[in-house]
């Protein structure tokens, strides 16, 4: 028991200590040098007198502060990138084997602006690059929240974080620039696997970190790789939205996915030719996505379809489907191809939790002999 909660407690603590910001300045709530006192616009261009603390800049960069035409989180202040604006900040990687992820918010342009297109933000770290933009609405908020895989480096390595704007449209002029606000580093340990479940973060408690203002979640884009995907050990197949219990409703821990589109997959090295089960839990987020969700589970190649009738209020239930191991490696995926929105037109979907993937039938083979050679010692000492 206390083996089980010292590895219970471990991740934990890992996790906590891992969850300190590496940025210098992340929300440019410290303003600029050499600002002009008596501007009135939301939007301040930079110019080569300006130095903006913690970061440095080149091209078209605003220092935005929040009014009543812009909305920013915490009603705060942001940079926009214009054309060939880039900013970039050097920190330093604390520790070896961690994996760093950065979640940061991408707020809307001038409301009174008309625009053609809206400029992408390009995120780029020695290990990554992902372009990121605002587009369908995910939430209520103008601004939307997203988790980026950067890296895995040394402890003490110097990593150079660069966040351009990148525009198709050659007319500029009818270009809205974006306004990035909110990053924040977080560093994860390699996770361990347990006893009692043969995949990792099956509860999906390692992920992008939430920011004070990520009421609508954290959205994760297309992620193929295991490897470069900010939710640890699952690959992203379209969007989902990394939902806290402090906002949404969540069927176990603090954290899990909604499924907006397509779904998630992992793999786990399981032995050819022997039984599995399979638990998860399926459920909505409370956020009025009033539909009967349709899951497909998949298992190697064993396929199960799952309904869970939702009336948007936070409910979920329990599912379970056997299989038998067809390979060595198993891939695992939860699938979603239907589209929901609310009555406002917020784009969601079904949440899944608690993934729970363990030998099906009898226990484990170590597990037997150990009890066959106490039951043995057991019966030789009553005998005697």
């Amino acid at each position: 028991m206390l083996l089980q909660l010292q590895v219970f407690i471990l991740p934990l603590l890992l996790l906590t200590l891992a969850s300190a910001d590496l940025l210098q300045n992340p929300s440019f709530e410290s303003p600029p040098s050499n600002l002009p006192i008596d501007s009135k616009s939301p939007f301040v261009l930079l110019n080569k007198n300006n130095t903006i603390p913690g970061w440095t800049f080149e091209g078209t960069v605003l220092y935005v502060t929040a009014d009543e035409t812009i909305s920013l989180p915490n009603n705060g202040h942001a940079v926009q990138l214009g054309e060939d604006g880039i900013i970039n900040q050097t920190f330093l990687a604390s520790a070896d084997h961690l994996r760093y992820v950065l979640t940061f918010t991408i707020g809307p342009p001038d409301q009174n602006q008309n625009c053609s297109d809206n400029a992408d933000i390009v995120i780029s770290a020695p290990d990554s690059k992902g372009v990121f933009s605002l587009k369908q609405p995910y939430g209520k908020e103008t601004w939307e929240s997203y988790g980026h895989y950067l890296g895995s480096w040394g402890d003490g390595e110097s990593i150079n974080l660069v966040i351009h704007s990148q525009a198709d449209d050659s007319n500029t002029s009818s270009i809205c620039w974006p306004v990035i606000d909110e990053l924040l580093i977080k560093s994860m340990p390699k996770l361990v696997q347990g006893n009692e479940n043969l995949l990792l973060n099956g509860g999906f408690e390692y992920g992008p970190e939430f920011l004070s203002s990520s009421t609508e979640g954290i959205l994760i884009e297309p992620a193929p790789s295991v490897v470069q995907s900010p939710l640890q050990e699952w690959s992203v197949l379209g969007t989902v939205n990394y939902i806290d219990s402090k906002h949404f409703f969540v069927p176990q821990g603090n954290a899990a996915i909604e499924i907006v589109s397509t779904g998630i997959q992992t793999s786990a090295s399981l032995k050819e030719g022997s039984s599995y089960s399979l638990g998860f839990t399926l459920g909505d987020a409370n956020n009025s996505c009033v539909e009967d969700f349709f899951v497909a589970a998949q298992a190697g190649s064993t396929v199960q379809n799952f309904t869970l009738p939702s009336k948007g209020t936070g409910s979920a239930k329990k599912f379970s489907m056997k299989f038998k191991a067809d390979s060595s490696v198993t891939t695992i995926s939860f699938l979603s191809f239907a589209e929901s929105q609310t009555k406002d037109g917020i784009l969601c979907g079904p949440v899944v939790d608690d993934v729970v993937l363990r030998v099906s039938s009898g226990m484990k083979p170590d597990i037997q002999w150990t009890l066959l050679v106490i039951l043995y010692f057991a019966a030789f000492l009553t005998f005697y």
